[in-house]
């Protein structure tokens, strides 16, 4: 069982946080774990694509462009690795004769 954890330790992790943004309410204020955020600086160019792609699972696909351009390509790269990631298979490796 730890084990087939650890080999899908990213695919469970990308699942959980396309499902955690599925769930939060995206207008409501949280915390930022951004560190130029939290440094005080009030600008940074990945600040709002979590925001956008939770716009976008909640069908708001303005408010998602509003919030940060990137957020339709990076939800359709997360998607692609999480289905490369559960498709993939394991190769066994044979020494050469």
């Amino acid at each position: 069982m730890l084990n087939k954890l650890k080999n899908n330790f990213e695919l469970i992790f990308w699942i959980a946080a396309i499902i955690s943004l599925a769930i939060n309410n995206p207008s409501a204020p949280h915390y930022s774990l951004c560190p130029l955020r939290l440094a005080g600086i009030t600008w940074c160019p990945g600040c709002g694509l979590g925001h956008a792609i939770s716009f976008l699972l909640h069908g708001n696909l303005k408010a998602s462009v509003h919030a940060h351009w990137l957020g339709i390509p990076a939800l359709c790269i997360l998607l692609h690795r999480i289905v490369t990631l559960a498709y993939r298979r394991p190769y066994k490796f044979s020494p050469a004769c």
